[in-house]
């Protein structure tokens, strides 16, 4: 084993562990009490301002703004505030003011030669907000929120008018530059005005954002609708194309329902109006538990969210409150399933309910507890059963105010539910292009170009119009897809019937663009799908059926124009070399007057279905597209609560809906043609 030595025979000296401590840990340096440093004051922020504001990009500087409107939001949630300005000025330079209690001015206890105000700006954890006596609840509670943006501004200028007097500081980078002085009387002035320019020092080439702080100010306003916020903003300030206003009174008495409604849009496909209101939460130990106040929109279809708020300050991981409000919502329509004797209703989760809202929640509770400094996350254990007793008892209320909306409801996060069992279900399979399958869907008679806007597929009813139809379309475009008769009733089916329907099955692979929550536009495989049924009551049965199928299963493609009727006639009207067709009794009738000599034999053929039209016919007056006439399928945005109910009592389990229908339109009917 010698030559694994360095030729010498022996092994070499192992290092004593002194110079092994030196070798693990150079350079080599002194390491004593010398070497402890003890950071002062706002020495820490400046070190490492990441641990307080998360960093110092765009999004933190920002977060100097919100922390400062906090307070100010504070003293109006705690009802001695009404009005808070804020104001963006050239150079990086942002004023916020209230018409607060403004803060103390005179000697602190503990520090006699220094005022609150100083102790406050340049003490971190010190502060009026953790005994609770000054504020019930509040959205600062670490006592380091105005003390941090003082470290990190290269400049703070504080004004506080309090019993008619204004006085006035200045520090600069945390650090007093005056002492606290008496400017003179103020009659007709009280709060606090803070006024700051962020170090760049900290914060590199980052500046304020018109439209950042304006959004702020927007949502701030809309969480307590007690506050009105005036915004200004120097007009240099806002770059081209930015829509920020440089002046603004932002006031909304509506609070959350006005922030829901603002945020959706005036054509929100809305499945009942936004459900709003607030409440107190039950007292704990004699103590007020605070206030809850929600907006809920149950949504047909877009996109969900849930935005929530703690004393004001966003919570965008969610947290105890959130879950409280998940809670309550799943339980309600649990229950109401139970008193509607709908078994299914037990089915439903909270996965149910959140795909199809959009919910703005906001908390006013006592000491919370966040996650971190940024407070992104609410933790308090008892916020979340406190929340879902006040949300609870109102929801319920609600639901059997409005037992129609309720039932349209459950129904639908009920068929979210089915929707989510179903695709547990099934494997989840890639479909190819129909045209490269070896087997085809059912009985699709495919078109050969690729390109879905140049295509259209004909939905017909039985093999015999199949034929007819597959003889009369152009190969290159068109499509067609054979359906047995009258298909499955999605509206009054159970999900089991649904998933085992090999009829729609075959259709929803044929369109390739899947259902529900996998419904991909995009993979649409025919610009048009034209359901094609006889024209008689058969047939418009038939459509009634197809396209209540698309409104449950694919409402966006109906929503984007791809579903079509077609308009077979139900006569030919021939005398001589002249044919022409008749669409119904009446047209007929008035064709044979205007089309035809007078005493003209016309000999008048029925149509007894697309089966029995030669196809040269029916190509002619229903599938040639530069002849034809398409009817397309609209669901109009205003009137979508309406439609949902409409199809519901029509198609839907409840026969009695069906009937009340009947009565109340029988004497509209005029003739029924038999």
């Amino acid at each position: 084993m010698s030559d694994l030595f360095s030729g010498t025979g022996s092994p070499p000296a192992q290092p004593t562990p002194q110079k092994a401590q030196q070798t693990a840990s150079a350079p080599d340096q002194q390491y004593d009490a010398s070497s402890i440093e003890v950071l002062e004051g706002l020495e820490p922020v400046r070190r490492r301002p990441g641990m307080y504001i998360g960093g110092t990009d765009e999004g933190a500087l920002h977060h100097l703004a919100a922390e400062i409107l906090d307070n100010s939001m504070d003293e109006a949630v705690a009802g001695h505030a009404t009005t808070i300005d804020v104001t963006l000025e050239a150079g990086d330079w942002l004023v916020v003011r209230d018409n607060g209690r403004g803060i103390p001015v005179d000697p602190h206890p503990r520090f006699p030669d220094r005022s609150a105000l100083e102790v406050i700006l340049t003490t971190l954890h010190a502060g009026g907000k953790f005994s609770g006596k000054s504020y019930a609840t509040s959205g600062g509670l670490h006592g380091v929120g105005s003390s941090v943006v003082n470290a990190l501004s290269t400049r703070m200028e504080v004004e506080v008018a309090r019993d008619k007097t204004l006085w006035r500081q200045i520090y600069a980078r945390g650090i007093p530059q005056t002492a606290i002085e008496k400017i003179g009387a103020a009659p007709n002035r009280r709060g606090t005005q803070i006024r700051f320019q962020p170090d760049p020092e900290i914060f590199g080439t980052h500046s304020f954002q018109p439209a950042r702080l304006y959004k702020l100010c927007r949502s701030k306003a809309f969480l307590f609708r007690g506050v009105t916020i005036r915004w200004n903003c120097d007009p240099s300030l806002i770059k081209a194309g930015d829509l920020t206003p440089a002046e603004a009174v932002l006031h909304f008495p509506g609070g959350l329902a006005d922030s829901l409604a603002d945020e959706l849009g005036k054509n929100a496909p809305l499945l009942s109006p936004i459900w709003s209101g607030d409440a107190e939460l039950p007292e704990t130990n004699g103590v007020s538990g605070g206030r809850v106040e929600w907006a809920i929109a149950f949504l047909e279809s877009g996109t969900a969210s849930f935005a929530s708020f703690c004393n004001t300050i966003p919570t965008p991981l969610g947290g105890t409150h959130e879950a409280g409000c998940r809670a309550a919502l799943v339980k309600g329509f649990r229950a109401w399933g139970d008193q509607r004797s709908n078994r299914r209703a037990s089915i439903v989760t909270a996965e149910d309910i959140l795909g199809c809202t959009a919910i703005q929640l906001s908390a006013f509770v006592r000491d919370p507890q966040f996650q971190g400094q940024t407070k992104e996350k609410l933790t308090s254990a008892e916020a979340s059963k406190l929340v879902e007793t006040a949300l609870r008892d109102r929801f319920d209320h609600w639901l059997s105010g409005n037992p129609t909306q309720a039932d349209s409801l459950l129904a639908f996060v009920v068929e979210r539910a089915e929707d989510r069992l179903r695709r547990r279900e099934q494997k989840d399979t890639p479909r190819k292009s129909a045209t490269r399958r070896l087997r085809l869907p059912g009985k699709l008679t495919d078109c050969t170009r690729e390109k879905a806007e140049e295509t259209e597929i004909f939905l017909v009813e039985g093999d015999s119009a199949g034929g007819s139809a597959k003889q009369a379309r152009n190969r290159e475009t068109q499509a067609v897809l054979p359906l047995r008769g009258k298909i499955l009733n999605v509206a009054s089916a159970t999900s089991e019937k649904l998933r085992g329907n090999q009829e729609l099955s075959d259709l929803v692979e044929a369109l390739g663009c899947g259902t529900g929550d996998r419904f991909d536009l995009t993979r649409l495989r025919y610009g048009r799908v034209i359901i094609m049924t006889d024209a008689d009551v058969d047939g418009a049965h038939i459509a009634s059926l197809l396209m209540t199928f698309f409104y449950r299963e694919l409402p966006e493609l109906v929503r984007s124009g791809h579903l079509y009727l077609a308009q077979p006639p139900l006569y030919r009207l021939t005398h001589g070399a002249r044919t022409v067709y008749a669409m119904d009794d009446a047209d007929k009738d008035r064709k044979i007057r205007t089309q035809f000599k007078p005493n003209a034999k016309v000999e008048v053929s029925r149509f007894k279905g697309l089966g029995e039209m030669p196809p040269k016919d029916l190509k002619e007056t229903t599938m040639d597209p530069k002849r034809r006439t398409l009817l397309r399928v609209v669901i109009h945005s205003e009137d979508r609560l309406e439609t949902r109910e409409r199809v519901e009592s029509l198609m839907g389990r409840k026969p009695e809906l069906r009937f009340a229908f009947i009565q109340e339109h029988a004497q509209s009917v005029e003739m029924l043609d038999i």
